[in-house]
């Protein structure tokens, strides 16, 4: 089973957030990049299909030389190749043509990306993926399970949790919970290999982005805090100030 792993390189949700030129540009001085949480539960459960029924793992990633950090850690955490898009990711539509003509092209039976990036929160480029690839395609998946040429997934929904099977080639969005006590740390040998790992550079295909950012906005800064000595100054603040009854 060839399995291919979509890796976004977003900020640490730790990083100081700023924007430069008009707030039209997210400032990356001074930030710390990681791979997107949601990814790493899908490199985790690949590592799983890798160790348990001997799947050749390849992870992917749209970006400039400055995501290749991130590549060379999931190299260490076992990833057999890494593949760097040379382009920047301009809108969640130009990731998905981008990764879904790598995944095309490396004939991959099983795709593996998080259900959304923990920077624009787009959900979007996992469903797009499958739509051009014309692959099966499962969102929000916290269990998903491989047997010969089907697999077997499991997702919250209202109410309870749905059981679903699907024929591979499958385009899965997997949610942060994946096997959350499992997660893999690269440790001292994995680093010292992952340097000699083969990391292919490739050109963008075609594609023009769908969206424009016109402008970023912080959230506005929260209020001072009012702390009440008593219950009836309590009830006068959320009575007359909060306005909650």
């Amino acid at each position: 089973m060839k399995i291919l792993v979509c890796i976004s390189h977003v900020p640490d949700t730790t990083s100081k957030i700023n924007f430069t030129e008009g707030d039209t540009r997210f400032d990356t001085t001074g930030v710390q990049f990681v791979i997107n949480p949601h990814d790493e539960y899908s490199l985790t459960r690949a590592m799983f299909f890798k160790e348990r029924q001997g799947a050749s793992v390849t992870v992917v990633s749209v970006g400039g030389a400055q995501v290749e950090p991130t590549l060379r850690k999931a190299l260490a955490i076992g990833a057999d190749d890494a593949i760097r898009i040379d382009a920047e990711p301009a809108d969640g539509y130009f990731v998905a043509r981008q990764l879904a003509e790598v995944a095309k092209n490396g004939g991959y039976d099983l795709i593996l990306a998080g259900r959304e990036s923990i920077d624009y929160n787009g959900n979007m480029v996992p469903g797009m993926m499958a739509a051009l690839l014309d692959y099966n395609f499962v969102n929000g998946a916290n269990s998903i399970e491989v047997d010969g040429n089907s697999a077997t997934l499991t997702r919250d929904v209202d109410g309870g949790r749905e059981t679903l099977q699907a024929d591979l080639p499958l385009v899965v969005g997997a949610q942060k919970i994946v096997l959350e006590s499992e997660l893999k740390i690269p440790n001292m040998r994995g680093i010292m290999m992952a340097r000699k790992k083969p990391l292919q550079v490739v050109e963008p295909v075609e594609a023009q982005a769908r969206t424009e950012t016109v402008k970023f906005e912080k959230p506005a800064p929260k209020s001072d805090c009012k702390i009440a000595a008593t219950v009836d100054e309590l009830v006068d603040l959320l009575h007359n100030e909060a306005k909650v009854f």
